[in-house]
């Protein structure tokens, strides 16, 4: 019994760990490789860069966590910050107003996919979530006629493109808002998932539904409310993007969902759901960003820079598989048969 015990929390501790840990060897390898690496320079413009993925990767996380996946959070984002400019540069409206319909177009979207699921009853997220994927793209280039909605007012832009003062020789001064407010929120996020009821539950929907609903979980809410979760924080993180570059592009989350996942599968949040904590997503978020810095200036041209993201991509669902004893139950399978 106490074998077993400590064999359990030796697992949690490398699953908590295992991040940070690779996230520290794949630094100390580019601070030899490059000489450019360690600059404070460089470093926040790291920080700056792994703003949007941060946000679309909290939302990724909320969904996986209860065994699901939101294929669609990218163009989530881009429709989203395409209604938001629309509003502001298009009809003129107050950008107070249109970073609202901006945030509640973003939660929205998300519902539509949480229904699909639910009441829907399509058989996994994955069907559902590529499809309003699809129609997302489509409505975000029929809205723009696929061209960028440029001239955002400061007041979108603010989030993605200020810094903490005004001046640039000082370090505040280079240090982007967008980044503090993803610190914030991945604070909150983690006080969300562990001390309040929807968070609690969303483990325990994640962990065994069927356990969940008979002890008298609103399984059909928290796995609605999860895609909700996530097309706000795309909403976010297309707010950051929009600000970042002044346009809002019809074709700005292409692929980004690819990212997301990573992050969070590398941060330890379980594919089959019910574990997985904020601090994980983050050192994953951290390590992708950190891996493509160092693949640019390595010079690694962008088709092998994609090939070596999927290669981490299996490798992290690979090591979840065996964390959750995948293989022995398959060996068992084949020897039944």
């Amino acid at each position: 019994m106490n074998r077993t015990i400590a064999v359990n929390k030796l697992k949690e501790i490398s699953s908590k760990s295992g991040p940070v840990l690779a996230l520290l060897i794949i630094g100390i390898f580019l601070s030899f490789a490059s000489n450019s690496f360690l600059t404070i320079g460089n470093l926040l413009n790291v920080s700056r860069q792994v703003t949007i993925n941060g946000f679309l990767s909290l939302g990724m996380m909320a969904c996986i966590l209860t065994g699901g996946i939101d294929l669609s959070i990218g163009f989530t984002m881009t429709l989203s910050s395409v209604l938001m400019a629309f509003c502001t540069v298009k009809l003129g409206w107050n950008p107070v107003l249109s970073l609202g319909i901006g945030l509640v177009s973003g939660c929205l979207l998300g519902l539509v996919n949480g229904l699909l699921l639910t009441v829907g009853r399509l058989p996994h997220p994955f069907i559902s979530t590529m499809g309003t994927q699809n129609i997302y793209k489509g409505i975000s280039l029929v809205i723009t006629g696929a061209t960028p909605i440029a001239g955002m007012p400061l007041v979108i832009k603010w989030a993605g493109s200020a810094f903490l003062t005004s001046n640039p020789n000082t370090l505040l001064g280079r240090i982007s808002v967008c980044f503090i407010i993803m610190l914030l929120a991945y604070i909150l996020f983690s006080i969300f998932l562990n001390y309040t009821v929807l968070g609690r539950r969303i483990y325990a929907v994640g962990g065994n539904m069927t356990t969940a609903q008979l002890s008298g979980v609103n399984v059909v809410y928290v796995r609605t409310m999860v895609y909700v979760i996530s097309g706000l924080m795309a909403a976010i993180g297309g707010i950051i993007m929009v600000g970042r570059t002044n346009a809002a592009a019809p074709l700005a989350g292409l692929l980004l969902e690819n990212d997301a996942i990573a992050a969070v599968v590398i941060g330890g949040t379980s594919f089959f759901g019910g574990r997985g904590n904020v601090l994980g997503t983050f050192s994953g978020v951290l390590l992708i960003s950190v891996l493509r810095n160092g693949l640019n200036l390595l010079s690694v041209n962008a088709d092998m820079q994609t090939i070596i993201l999927g290669l981490v991509i299996i490798i992290a669902v690979f090591l979840d598989v065996v964390r959750n004893g995948g293989f022995p139950e398959l060996t068992k399978k084949m020897k039944r048969n």
